[in-house]
């Protein structure tokens, strides 16, 4: 007979010293901006409660039934989302939680003003054609502000300032040097490009927010209310737990289904990493690196199909051309892959280096009962089966929905009653706070890339500085995302990233093609490069947001936990060079062989790569045997026949080396070579 304990979640076996729900949560308000909300204990409280439960009804009503004119639709929803962040988000981090001052009232208030406006005048604004009346302007304009101001609350200052950096710019145009300059905009034109037409506030970051991603928060939100979360764990333990190097193992498995339900890195890394850092460091893993392999891991989640942290969603409607949703996830499904392969590559090589056990029998749960839990996952397949075969996607997130609550059923532990769909509409509403402001902001920054022409002057600007070559042009693309999306979660990031840094590799790869008649494969292909880039600022120091937070968890010293967690990270750096290289990772007009080829070398290339980076492979390697094998991963990495091949030939010669010599400590030698 096992041991009792065997039944329980690993979180709960004894032995690993595991974070509180209240430590947790002071470590989001910390690093994740959208976790620092208020608590109220007032009346107000349920009033709160209430009107996100109607934030939740309203978005689900629409999503049944249809969606009302877009301006109509969008402003609502932006009207709902600006209203609970001026009651929800204090204006100062070190600002009171217990109580809502007489100035967010206010805000509030004009808020509700704001996002009922269009619905009231909506035939009257239609049919002025852009003429605005003394009261639109000032609508308009405080529009404008409350959404400055809420994006700072929630998401962050660095996404306030490029949106008022741009709004500047569209004033100041005549002022700009020649390869910026433009004729400028009015304050009144400003306002109307902003709040009175849909390349604006209210354009396509918005538009999906209202749609897409507000379904699939409440799909999140309910997976969550049946524990799934504490699941992903548990099956992440039973599956990888006695591996080598097991708790590192768990970490990625379990991060990688997270980022399935997760929009965020930070968030990601607290909910997963409270219980694998305390199991890394226990089994012998530094500090340092116990968070790295969480960092990295919870940052790959918004990397991971089918969700993306929202921003496959944005990427359909962005690329258009008849891309689909399932298109999307299915181009990024091989990077996800080599991603994740990347990084569980280097912990298998570091634990190997350091000897490290997996768990033993006592620290695991019972798999058996595990498994018998495995139908909490039916909700995730299902959706992702509906997508396939075409139903339309906010309905797939609405039969999740109804999945979730069936499956809950099943038992008593997690069975959904009346008050738990309530908590679960309104824990929806309240995650997607966030989102609300970071499309808003977005969609200001959106509306001035199209009124003035930046986007195309910028990439122009850098190909020009590049000298046309396609290398360095991609070295400056990725600077330039990986500084823009320092502090920025992922909707907001790819906002910025696609419209500001994705232009400049369309107008390398198809000089002179009107955006229309641009090939789709090079539209992905640039999309996801700066998706990428964007996204792993989160654990790129100097501001790296996940590896603070994972930091935080175990104890190390931040910038050390960031540069783990960037050298761990190795294949994000690398991946989105061999995708503008090699679009066949994609999936897009290759054949099943080509497929196979690339990833076959692409992971060859990762081992070599990783074992260099580790400097461990079957026995420690000497400096000139790093370098060497670095350099073949590379070459195997670089999808061009002959490197590939050199690559493979030396790979398998130290492969060859390494085998004979592990258990004597030989080989190559900076002296003998």
């Amino acid at each position: 007979m096992e041991k009792e304990k065997h039944n329980k979640p690993v979180a709960e076996n004894e032995g690993f010293e595991q974070l509180s729900a209240e430590d947790q949560q002071a470590l989001l308000e910390k690093y994740d901006i959208e976790s620092n909300t208020r608590n109220i204990s007032s009346i107000f409280k349920y009033v709160i409660y209430a009107g996100l439960l109607i934030f939740s009804l309203f978005q689900l009503y629409t999503a049944i039934f249809g969606l009302f004119p877009a301006q109509i639709q969008r402003t609502i929803h932006l009207g709902f989302g600006l209203t609970f962040i001026f009651l929800l988000f204090p204006a100062r981090r070190k600002s009171r939680k217990d109580i809502i001052p007489f100035y967010d009232y206010i805000l509030a208030i004009i808020a509700i003003l704001v996002g009922s406006y269009w619905t009231v005048n909506y035939e009257r604004l239609v049919q002025s054609l852009g003429q605005l009346e003394q009261m639109d302007f000032i609508i308009g304009l405080l529009a404008v502000l409350l959404v400055l101001e809420a994006a700072r609350r929630a998401v962050g200052l660095p996404i306030t300032i490029i949106a008022s950096l741009f709004l500047l710019y569209a004033y100041f145009g005549p002022y700009m040097p020649a390869f910026m300059a433009h004729r400028g905009q009015s304050v009144e034109s400003i306002v109307n490009l902003m709040f009175y037409s849909t390349d604006g506030i209210l354009g396509t970051p918005i538009s999906v927010s209202a749609t897409f991603i507000f379904v699939f928060l409440l799909f999140g939100a309910f997976l969550v209310k049946t524990g799934v979360g504490q699941y992903f764990n548990d099956l992440a333990v039973s599956l990888a737990g006695k591996l080598t190097g097991g708790p590192a193992k768990v970490a990625i498995f379990s991060s990688a289904l997270q980022g399935t339900i997760s929009g965020s890195s930070v968030a990601n890394v607290v909910t997963s990493g409270s219980y694998t850092i305390p199991m890394m460091k226990k089994l012998g893993y530094k500090k340092e690196f116990a968070g790295a392999v969480e960092a990295s891991a919870s940052t790959g989640g918004q990397l991971m199909p089918p969700i993306m942290g929202a921003a496959a969603f944005l990427m359909v409607e962005f690329i258009g051309r008849g891309v689909t949703y399932w298109d999307i996830a299915k181009a990024a499904a091989i990077p996800a892959l080599l991603y994740f392969t990347g990084i569980w590559i280097m912990t298998h090589f570091e634990a190997k280096r350091l000897g490290l056990r997996g768990l033993s029998d006592d620290e695991m749960p019972n798999r058996k009962e595990v498994l018998k839990k495995i139908y909490l996952l039916v909700p995730i397949v299902l959706i992702i089966v509906l997508m396939l075969v075409g139903i339309p996607v906010m309905h797939a997130a609405l039969y999740g929905v109804l999945a979730c609550i069936l499956v809950g059923m099943f038992n008593k532990d997690t069975r959904l009653g009346p008050l738990d769909i309530l908590d679960a509409l309104v824990d929806g509403a309240r995650t997607a706070l966030g989102v609300v402001a970071a499309t808003a902001c977005a969609g200001i920054i959106v509306g001035v890339v199209v009124k003035t022409g930046l986007g195309l002057s910028l990439a122009n600007s850098l190909v020009k500085l590049a000298g046309g070559s396609i290398l360095l042009t991609l070295v400056f693309v990725m600077i330039a995302s990986l500084i823009l999306g320092m502090g920025a979660p992922t909707t907001a990031n790819y906002v910025i990233t696609s419209t500001i840094a994705a232009p400049a590799i369309i107008a390398l790869l198809a000089p002179g093609v009107p955006q229309e008649a641009v090939p789709v494969v090079i539209l992905l292909s640039a999309h996801f490069f700066v998706f990428y880039f964007g996204i792993i600022a989160d654990i790129t120091p100097p501001v790296a947001l996940a590896a603070f937070a994972a930091s935080g968890i175990s104890g190390g010293d931040p910038i050390k936990t960031g540069v783990n967690s960037a050298k761990l990270a190795i294949a994000a750096f690398i991946i989105p060079y061999m995708i503008v290289f090699s679009p066949a990772l994609l999936m897009i007009d290759v054949t099943i062989l080509q497929i196979v080829w690339v990833v076959f070398t692409a992971i060859m290339g990762m081992i070599a790569i990783g074992a260099g980076v580790i400097g461990y492979w079957y026995r420690k390697l000497h400096w000139l045997e790093r370098i060497i094998v670095i350099v073949a991963g590379l070459a195997m990495v670089y999808p061009e026949s002959v490197s590939d091949i050199s690559g493979l030939i030396v790979f398998g010669i130290m492969f060859i080396i390494q085998w004979m010599t592990k258990n004597k400590g030989g080989g190559i030698t900076p002296a003998k070579a």
